[in-house]
């Protein structure tokens, strides 16, 4: 990640949380940078927590991607965002539906 991705993260109000590699060093010129390291090499569990929140979130908009195509077929930005909810709500449905299956869960839909 460049330093001035990191400062428009920051500048928004949001803490980067970058997975660093093994040989990485804390000496870069960027003072993001460097605060992130740091924090990451002395608090490394609950660093390492915040990181695998951001690795689950990339990994459902994979699936919804893969799953329901990565284009939208709407054009005015309102429709765009329902579409996008639409996606959303259908990924939670199939993956409700998957869990039922797989751990045996009897679904019970209220009657009146």
């Amino acid at each position: 990640m460049r330093a001035a991705d990191l400062r428009l993260v920051e500048s928004v109000g949001a803490k980067p949380y970058v997975n660093f590699r093994s040989n990485t060093r804390g000496d870069s010129e960027c003072e993001t940078w460097n605060r992130i390291f740091h924090y990451f090499s002395f608090h490394r569990e609950e660093y390492m927590r915040h990181y695998h929140k951001r690795s689950n979130c990339k990994t459902a908009f994979s699936m919804i991607k893969v799953k329901f195509g990565e284009r939208l077929r709407s054009k005015t930005h309102t429709s765009q965002v329902n579409e996008v909810l639409c996606k959303v709500l259908c990924h939670n449905i199939c993956c409700l539906i998957q869990s039922i299956y797989e751990l045996g869960v009897e679904p019970n839909f209220w009657t009146e």
